[in-house]
This record gives structure tokens, sequence and C-alpha cells, in this order.
């Protein structure tokens, strides 16, 4: 106790500092379509992710951390700006995120942040891979940032980064084309981190690094391609569903097979591995350089991958393993170690919360809230619900707290889950009598939501008719 009330007074005396030399600096490791039970620090036994777990047990690790919406480009969209999807309007894939956002980068920046981004960007519309996008977004540094793609290795050249793997015709593809520890993807883009972070070791920064993995295509380069070949995948309980056992949400359009994921998995595993070697390989910057203690980390990832659960690949539901993703952050001048956090937050809240943890002046209004104090240990009466939305392809919207779920779509009945006794979400709990009030108040929560953000969603006539109890 002694130790975390020290390490809180600590923060706030970097919250109340206005010299340069004591601002903390910020890391951020996004992955990629990323199944939080992978990681080690999330109950996975299969990957030894040793690297994030030191973060975890050195950190703050939420356990109840979703998408706002689990699909990249909304998912993003939201984490850099705190708003709402259909405020940004990225409520897409490939929708370009408006000019007028202003990011938590914009904000560094202009407080005396070098700032700096490497990886898939996801927000500036079709193109691909768009190398160094002209709008920056307040990432000064962005010569490694490119649009869009899962590619599979990079290179230098005098003409700048580009995408190494070609066919005949010089046309970029996702092949491995022989990627080694200095081409993969993985590794090549953390090279740049590591680059920036000796650099700019002098004065605070902000990098923020997003691989395009785990997300397919599941490859990855030796020795991972083999690490996890012989492994015993799991073979989800819930695959085996029958169609009339599963919301019309969350039905696959096409089905994955025991077969298909015994083939695809090991790679994904792989890739997992390559990323928590790369973290250390940051950590090991860090401290090399003497900013470990005064840089915040944080590891998380954009939506997650369903991995076979209910017979589906990918994401786009409000399933766990499709909308809940890895969130922990490494604070040591800020935080407690081995904190977890099990109230529910979304990619909204990180904005406002990592300008309190950075102590950063931001009067950018913001839909998240601040949760610096709930990672902290010391926030009263937190109110444990989170909201999240669909893409407009299959409208559905979520309440959900650190233990139950309500799902309101427009193609099926009310779903009511509780997270803690069924865990494979096969139980529809809606309508039971003696979950009357829980609904009511997840109901009420929702309406409220959409009549402050005016959610789009909310006017469809069937999503309508179950919130208001009306069309009209």
């Amino acid at each position: 106790m002694l130790q975390n009330l020290i390490r809180l007074i600590c923060c706030l005396l970097f919250v109340a500092s206005a010299d340069a030399a004591e601002k903390m600096n910020l890391l951020i490791i996004q992955t990629d379509e990323h199944h939080f039970g992978t990681l080690g620090c999330y109950g996975g036994r299969i990957v030894g992710t040793q690297n994030i777990d030191w973060l975890a047990k050195n950190g703050v690790l939420c356990t109840s951390f979703y998408a706002t919406t689990p699909v990249c480009s909304p998912s993003r969209a939201a984490f850099i700006s705190g708003r709402y999807p259909q405020k940004t309007p990225v409520v897409n894939n490939n929708i370009p995120l408006s000019d007028s956002v202003i990011t938590f980068a914009h904000i560094l920046k202009e407080q005396g942040y070098a700032t700096g981004f490497a990886g898939k960007w996801h927000l500036d519309g079709p193109g691909k891979p768009q190398w160094a996008p002209n709008r920056k977004f307040g990432f000064t540094d962005n010569r490694w940032m490119y649009n869009r793609g899962h590619w599979k290795k990079f290179e230098i050249t005098e003409k700048g980064p580009r995408v190494a793997a070609r066919n005949a015709n010089g046309q970029a593809n996702y092949n491995l084309a022989g990627a080694d520890e200095k081409s993969f993807s993985t590794d090549w883009l953390c090279d740049r981190a590591v680059d920036f972070i000796r650099k700019n070791n002098d004065k605070p920064f902000c990098y923020y690094i997003s691989l395009p993995d785990p997300h397919g295509p599941n490859t990855v380069r030796p020795p991972y391609d083999t690490m996890y070949a012989n492994v015993k995948v799991p073979i989800p309980l819930t695959l085996q569903r029958q169609a009339n056992q599963i919301p019309n949400w969350g039905k696959p359009a096409n089905g994955v097979s025991a077969a298909q994921l015994r083939k695809i998995m090991p790679a994904y595993y792989g890739m997992v591995k390559c990323i928590d070697d790369n973290v250390g390989k940051l950590i090991a910057t860090l401290k090399s350089e003497g900013v470990l203690e005064k840089t915040i980390i944080v590891f998380t990832s954009d939506h997650g991958d369903l991995c076979g659960e209910h017979g589906r690949l990918n994401k786009g539901v409000p399933y766990e393993g499709s909308a809940r993703v890895p969130f922990i952050v490494f604070a040591p001048s800020c935080l407690p170690s081995g904190k977890v956090i099990n109230e529910a937050l979304t990619s909204v809240d990180f904005f406002p919360t990592i300008m309190t943890l950075l102590g950063a002046e931001s009067s950018q209004a913001v839909d998240g809230r601040d949760a610096s104090e709930l990672l902290a240990g010391k926030a009263k009466n937190w109110h444990d619900v989170a909201f999240m939305r669909s893409t407009p392809n299959q409208p559905w919207l979520s309440a959900v707290t650190s233990r139950f779920k309500l799902v309101i779509s427009e193609s099926d009945k009310p779903w009511l889950i509780d997270l803690q006794a069924d865990p494979a979400e096969v139980v529809n709990l809606y309508g039971q009598s003696k979950h009357n009030l829980l609904i009511q108040r997840l109901t009420e929560e929702l309406r409220d939501y959409v009549r402050k953000h005016d959610d789009p969603h909310a006017r469809i006539p069937e999503i309508k008719q179950q919130l208001f109890g009306t069309t009209n």
C-alpha cells in the first residue's frame, strides 16, 4: 500500500510539473486482430509472452477493455481521438479521418513532445500502402507510417521505405519472400522505434508502433514459422454450435472447421511470439537509454480475432474474442505494479486517461472518461459500464460491464450474457424475470448513450423498438 501511495504521489508531481525534463515519455505498441487469450497475462498457455507479461506484472492490466467498434479503422479513430466513431466519422474501414479531429499526438506535439508513428495507420481512405500520408494528425515523424495492408517484408530504398515482397511485375504482395529479423514487418517496424527512442532520449517523446500482425495472412518468418508446428491447437467448444443456437448477429458468413484451425493457428502463435520478443527489444532499448522509468508503455490491439470461437474467424461482432482486447499500462512513476482492473473501458477512454497520466494540459472535448484514478486504484464509485457499436453492415449496440453484456441489434431479439457464469457466451438471459432490473438498467444506459452521442443505429426501427418501445 505504501509503495502504491508513493507512486501515485509521484504521478501527481509529474502532472503538476511544467518542466519538459520531467515529462513522461509515451510508447504505444498496438497489434492488429489479436486475441487477448494468446497472452500469458490473460491466461494463455501456448505462447510464452514473458515480455508482455512483464509489463502486466509491473504495471496495470485491464481485463474488460473493448474496441469501441471491433473493426480496424473505427477502433483506431476512437483510440486516437477519444470520440465515438460516428463523430470522427470513421464508422467503417477505409473512411478518412476528418481533418477537424484533434488527436492526443496533436496536443503532445504542441507541448514539446517529439512525436512519431510507424506501421499501419488505416485512417486515410483506400490508399495502399501509401507511405507517409500528408495528413499527419500530430505525428511529426511519419516516414514509416503506411495507410493500409498486412505486409510481411519491408526495406528502405533511396526513395524511402517500400514493401520488399514483390511480384514479377513489381507489384507489392503479402508474401514472406525470405523475410528475416531485419526485414520482417514486426522486427522492421520495432527497429524504427528503437532508432526513434535513441534519437530522442534527451527530450519527451511519443511514439506509436502499429504492428500489422497477428492479423492474417497467418505467416511468419523463421524460426517462428515452425515453433508451434507440433502444438495441440485447442478447438473451441462453440465451434460445434448449430445455426439455431447462434444469434443472427453472430452467425458466421463462412464457417471455419477444426482442421482449418489446426492448420492456421500455429503460425498465429508464431506471430504473437515474434511480437513479444520485439516488445522485449523495446524494453531493453528504453532501459539502455536510461528512460525506462520515465516512459509510459501501453500495449493493446485495435480489435480481437475469434480464432474459431462460434465458428468464426476475425472480428466485427460483440463476442469477447472479437471485441475485447488486451490493454496494459506500464507507468512505473505513476501506477502500481500488478494491478488488475476489471471495470469496463473502451477505446474512447484512452485519450483523456493518457492526458492525465502524462500531465498534459488539454481542453479538447472527448467522449471518453478519464480512468487514471481507476488505474491507480483510487477511483470511488466508478461507473462500470461502457458502450460498443457495430459498423453499418449489420447494426448492433452493446452496453457492457465487468460481468454482463447487453446486445441490441437490427437482426435479432436482445441478448443478455453473463460473462462470468457463461464465458463462452452461449446462453441468452434476456427475458428471465430475475434479471429484469439489470436489463432495465443496461437498456437505460444505452438510451442515455444514443441520446447523448446521437448514434444513428438508434434510428433503425428494430433497434429503436427494443430501446424505446416504439418506432416513431
